[in-house]
């Protein structure tokens, strides 16, 4: 093998391309103003608890990127909250949301750091007492009280704490962790 082909292989571990990673890290680093991101949904209720979310595109380096097919988010409850179950509940969608935002920034965290990942799953329960959403009580919280997120990783022994460090470096993570203001806007149509 030449060596000019040698440097034309990609590094793949854990499935992630480590030099586009690293070639990205890069470019922030050196050009901060690209890592400025929006990403966004649509929502559109249907009926009852049942709404629709379509995701199309988001802002990333610089420009609006499409993504290479619509993806589209069923939302509802199910019959004991007087839904049809015609789709995960909201606080089912934000634990999705947690674990593939943990799994994927482990993930990526990892293979840039050279740690091999054989398996990776989890399980995620949280707690919430529906009288703070159904305005029973205002000593409960409206959401989650606890999460609790258990990872079981095929790994090297060693790489068990520095993934559990890893992890706490998602975004969703922050956002779950220490709130994020949201500021919402009534108008009508």
């Amino acid at each position: 093998m030449t060596e000019q082909t040698a440097e034309k292989r990609e590094q793949i571990l854990n499935g992630v391309n480590v030099d586009a990673v690293k070639e990205l890290v890069g470019t922030l680093s050196e050009q901060p103003h690209l890592a400025k991101s929006k990403f966004r949904i649509t929502n559109k209720w249907i009926n009852g608890g049942h709404n629709r979310s379509t995701i199309t595109d988001f802002y990333g380096g610089g420009e609006d990127i499409s993504h290479t097919q619509p993806f589209v988010l069923d939302a509802d409850e199910p019959p004991i909250l007087a839904g049809e179950d015609k789709g995960a509940n909201p606080v089912e969608h934000l634990l999705n949301a947690l674990a593939a935002c943990v799994t994927t920034t482990m993930v990526y965290h990892a293979a840039v750091r050279g740690i091999k990942l054989e398996e990776v799953e989890s399980e995620l329960e949280g707690d919430l007492d529906l009288r703070g959403f159904l305005a029973i009580s205002d000593e409960v919280r409206n959401g989650y009280q606890n999460i609790r997120v258990k990872f079981k990783v095929k790994t090297d022994a060693e790489n068990v704490a520095r993934l559990k460090a890893l992890a706490k470096l998602s975004p969703v993570f922050d956002v779950v962790s220490n709130g994020t203001r949201v500021d919402v806007e009534i108008e009508k149509k």
